[in-house]
């Protein structure tokens, strides 16, 4: 097995995607998970970045439901579950680094 990403296959969503701007990449390892955040595609108020999770938890709460067999209202509420759980708890000091930001000029 590698250590390497794998990286998730989008070019069968690639019509989808035509003209869209990727703003998060996230990974988990162990119980951590570390992020890559572009802000500027989704504009500065990062309130915008609450609208996009609540629209991935959702997205996600499909895959799980599919994945797994469960309703996907069942997926969502356990999200939801475990965002609160994430909300209310302390910074793990033994944690990955916290999310980084990440914006190229270019973007």
């Amino acid at each position: 097995m590698t250590d390497k990403p794998i990286p998730i296959d989008l070019v069968p969503f690639a019509d989808v995607l035509g003209g869209g701007r990727e703003f998060l990449r996230a990974w988990t390892k162990g119980d951590n998970t570390l992020s890559f955040v572009n802000p500027r595609p989704i504009g500065p108020d990062p309130a915008m970045f609450g609208l996009a999770l609540v629209d991935i938890a959702r997205d996600a709460a499909a895959s799980y439901a599919k994945a797994i067999g469960i309703a996907e209202q069942e997926a969502l509420e356990r999200i939801w579950k475990g965002m609160d759980l994430e909300r209310g708890a302390a910074p793990d000091d033994n944690a990955l680094p916290p999310p980084v930001v990440v914006a190229r000029k270019d973007d």
